[in-house]
């Protein structure tokens, strides 16, 4: 997906100055991830490991009635291939999709909506600002490591206004709550609050699978570029899990 999540445009004419701007055209996020979670390897059968033995040349003279058979020699050895289930029951079952994000310190509190790739080889993110959008091939809240991506529009011309618009206004050690579609409830405690350009987003660390899980919530700001129709900036915030938290 490309690197930036799609931002706004300015406000209609009538909007108090200082609000966030509803988006025309933007810029989809893109995945420095690959396409899918998984990867199922296919084991290749050896089916010939040699050639058969050739037939044997036409004798010129009768066969004896006690002649003994011949025994070929042996061919190459053909190696064991492990064999593996590569049935649905032999895959291990994937993490609950996270289906809810509230953030108390900002009055924040949307659905989760699980999101794949558009055909353009971007980021689908909900068109509604008012929904988030959880890149559904990274990791999930219970994934044991890696980043856990959510992203959303800061507004559009439809829905106005989004609750990401609000990101940039989170402090350090404010909780976040994920619900995921089992019930359980994940909670977080926010590390930081980035913004950086575009141009220089870390892509890599936001669709990351590796290392200590954590949460990265993603959308735009800076300032709206308007010859290329999308602003400048990514607003990120990323939240470590927070162990035996009330409520979670």
């Amino acid at each position: 997906m490309r690197r930036d999540v799609p931002g706004d445009r300015p406000a209609p004419a009538g909007r108090p100055p200082g609000a966030p701007a509803a988006r025309r055209r933007a810029r989809p996020l893109r995945a420095a991830a690959p396409a899918a979670a998984t990867t199922l390897v296919a084991l290749l059968a050896l089916t010939a490991c040699g050639s058969a033995p050739a037939d044997a040349p036409p004798s010129t003279s009768s066969p004896t009635a006690t002649a003994a058979p011949t025994t070929p020699p042996p061919g190459p050895a053909v190696p064991d291939v492990p064999v593996v289930d590569a049935g649905l029951g032999s895959l291990p079952a994937p993490a609950p999709a996270p289906v809810r994000l509230v953030v108390p310190d900002l009055g924040l509190d949307m659905p989760i909506d699980a999101v794949g790739v558009a055909g353009d080889g971007s980021m689908e993110i909900p068109q509604d600002a008012g929904r988030a959008g959880w890149y559904r091939y990274g990791p999930a809240p219970a994934t044991p490591e890696g980043a856990t991506l959510v992203a959303a529009h800061v507004d559009s011309w439809t829905t106005g206004i989004g609750p990401f618009s609000r990101l940039r206004e989170v402090s350090p050690g404010a909780r976040v709550e994920v619900t995921a579609s089992d019930g359980v409830v994940h909670v977080y405690a926010v590390r930081g609050v980035t913004q950086v350009p575009k141009s220089e987003a870390p892509v890599a660390q936001w669709f990351d699978r590796t290392g200590a899980p954590r949460i990265v919530l993603v959308t735009c700001g800076g300032a709206f570029d308007r010859e290329v129709g999308h602003y400048a900036d990514n607003v990120a915030v990323t939240a470590d899990p927070v162990a035996d938290a009330p409520g979670g």
